[in-house]
C-alpha cells in the first residue's frame, strides 16, 4: 500500500511561508500538534493554544522524532536549530492548509456531518453501519473544529475507504471554512435549531452557518442530504444539483415514521424506501435519535450498503459517551445527557423520559443551558411544558439561567428544587432517594453536569 506522504513541493503552497533547512527530495509521513504523538518523519504544527503554546515544546517534539516545525511568525524566538522548519503567519490555518492537502492525496470519500443537534449521534451510527463494509475512520470525541477536523484527516490514510467528519461551529465564518478543507463528497446538516445564538445571532443566522457546508458540498460537485422535517433545510432540497431526502413524509427518498416504543422506551423505525418496508429496534432512546438513524442509514444505502449490512451495523449501536448515555444502577437508571445542552436537545430528552415505562419515579437535575444570548430567559422559562409532559417528575435545577426554569415550574405546583451551588446540590443529590427512578441528569459544557453523575453513582455503588 502507497503510503501519503508531504513532499517539499506540498510545503510550498502553505501562504506567506518562509521555509529553512529543508533538503529537496525529504518527505514527510505525518503531521501532529502534540508531542505524545509524533514519529519518525512527523511535522510538527505548533500551535499557541489558550492553556498551553505549543511553540514551547518545540525541542520537546525534535527529541519526540520531529522532522520539520512549523510555527507562527510572532513566535519567531523558538526557532529550532539543526531541523527544517517554516514559518508562517498563523499556523493554525497553515494546519488547515496542510489538512486540505492530505485530503486531496486521500482515495477516500469523504462524508461530513453539521447540524444544531445529533451530529455526533449520526456520526457514531454512520461509522458503525460503513464498518459493516467497509475501512472507515472518523472524528474521535469532539474533534470538530479548526484544530480537530486537520488532526482527524492526518489520522486517515491509503487504506480507508470512508471518512466521517464532524464539524462544530459557534461563530460565523467557521463551517464554510472547515467545509473548504474537507471538500466533501457527501455532506448532512441534521436540523437547525437556536444554538450558539450568543455568536450567531438568530435562528436564521444558525441556518446561514449551517448551510455552509452543502454549499461548499455542491460547489464542488458533492450529494447533500436534506432533512425534509425541518422546515428550516426543507426548501433547500429544490436548491442544489444533487440532492437526497429523508424524513417522516412519504415524499422523501427514505421515510422513517416511529409508530411505537418498547417498554424500556427504545423506538421501533419503519423505514420505506422504494416502497419497501423495513422494521428497526433501535438500541438508542429517544425519537429524535430514531431520525439520527434515519439520517445515517439514508446516506449508507448511497455508499451502497444492504439491509443486512444496515441490520448488522445497528446491532453494533451504542449511545455516544454523555448523550442519553445510559448508566444502570442497582434498582435505577440514569440517562447520562451531560455532553451539552440547547432548547432541542433538552426536549429531545424530555421526550425519552416520557417514554420510559419500567421505572416509577423521574428526576431530572438541570444545568444552564448557555450561549442563547437574549432569548436565554424566555428559552429556558419555555422548558416547562414540554418537561411537565414528563408525568410524575421532580426536578433539581442549578445555575443562574436555571433559576427561569425553578421560577416557571413553581407556577404550576411542580415539585423542584433550585440550588445556587454545586455543593449544595451534592447534599441534596446524596440526602434524596433516588431509587426505583430514571434519573436524567443534563445541561451545558460549561455546567460540568457529570460531576453530579458520579455522585450519584457512588451514592448507589
Amino acid at each position: 500500500m502507497k503510503k501519503i506522504v508531504i513532499a517539499l513541493e506540498d510545503l510550498k503552497k502553505l501562504s506567506n511561508a518562509e521555509m529553512h533547512n529543508f533538503a529537496p527530495e525529504e518527505v514527510f509521513e505525518s503531521v501532529s500538534t502534540d508531542t505524545r504523538t509524533l514519529k519518525e518523519g512527523s511535522i510538527f504544527v505548533a500551535i499557541a493554544g489558550e492553556r498551553f503554546d505549543g511553540h514551547e515544546y518545540i525541542k520537546e517534539a525534535k527529541k519526540c522524532g520531529a522532522s520539520a516545525v512549523v510555527l507562527q511568525k510572532d513566535k519567531i524566538q523558538q526557532v529550532p536549530s539543526k531541523i527544517p522548519y517554516i514559518i508562517v503567519p498563523d499556523s493554525v490555518k497553515a494546519l488547515g492548509e496542510l489538512a486540505s492537502i492530505w485530503r486531496k492525496k486521500l482515495s477516500a470519500k469523504v462524508i461530513a456531518i453539521t447540524g444544531s443537534n445529533g451530529k455526533t449521534t449520526t456520526k457514531e451510527v454512520l461509522l458503525a453501519l460503513l464498518g459493516e463494509k467497509y475501512s472507515v475512520t472518523g472524528t474521535v470525541s469532539n474533534n470538530n473544529n479548526f484544530i480537530g477536523v486537520p488532526l482527524t484527516i492526518f489520522n486517515t490514510n491509503a487504506s480507508h475507504e470512508y471518512l466521517v467528519l464532524e464539524m462544530g461551529s459557534n461563530h460565523p465564518g467557521e463551517i464554510a471554512y472547515l467545509a473548504g478543507i474537507v471538500q466533501p463528497d457527501y455532506a448532512l446538516v441534521t436540523n437547525v435549531g437556536p444554538s450558539h445564538l450568543e455568536f450567531l445571532g438568530t435562528l436564521q443566522g444558525v441556518r446561514k452557518e449551517k448551510v455552509a457546508l452543502l454549499k461548499v458540498t455542491n460547489h464542488h460537485k458533492g450529494k447533500v442530504f436534506i432533512n425534509m422535517d425541518d422546515k428550516m433545510l426543507k426548501p433547500y432540497a429544490k436548491e442544489f444539483d444533487n440532492v437526497v431526502t429523508f424524513g417522516s413524509h412519504l415524499s422523501a427518498d427514505v421515510c422513517g415514521k416511529v409508530k411505537r416504543f418498547n417498554k424500556y422506551g427504545y423506538p421501533v423505525l419503519t423505514v420505506i424506501r422504494n416502497e419497501k418496508h423495513h422494521e428497526a429496534s433501535i438500541p438508542l432512546y429517544g425519537k429524535s435519535n430514531a431520525m439520527n438513524l434515519l439520517a445515517a442509514i439514508t446516506i449508507a444505502l448511497e455508499c451502497g450498503l444492504s439491509k443486512q449490512d444496515i441490520i448488522g451495523g445497528v446491532k453494533q449501536l451504542r449511545a455516544p459517551k454523555q448523550r442519553l448515555e445510559e448508566k444502570e444502577l442497582k434498582n435505577s437508571l440514569i440517562l447520562d445527557d451531560t455532553y451539552n445542552a440547547n432548547p432541542q436537545s433538552m426536549i429531545a430528552a424530555f421526550d425519552v423520559m416520557k417514554n420510559i415505562k419500567y421505572y416509577k419515579n423521574r428526576w431530572v437535575i438541570l444545568g444552564d443551558m448557555r450561549e442563547l444570548g437574549e432569548e436565554s430567559a424566555k428559552l429556558h422559562k419555555a422548558l416547562a411544558v414540554p418537561l411537565m409532559k414528563i408525568g410524575n417528575i421532580r426536578v433539581f435545577t442549578i445555575g443562574e439561567h436555571m433559576y427561569n426554569l425553578f421560577k416557571e415550574l413553581k407556577k404550576y405546583y411542580v415539585p423542584v428544587w433550585h440550588f445556587a451551588d454545586r455543593a449544595a446540590l451534592i447534599e441534596n443529590i446524596n440526602e434524596t432517594d433516588l431509587s426505583h427512578a430514571v434519573i436524567l441528569v443534563k445541561g451545558s459544557r460549561g455546567m460540568k453536569m457529570e460531576e453530579f453523575v458520579n455522585v450519584i453513582k457512588e451514592k448507589y455503588s
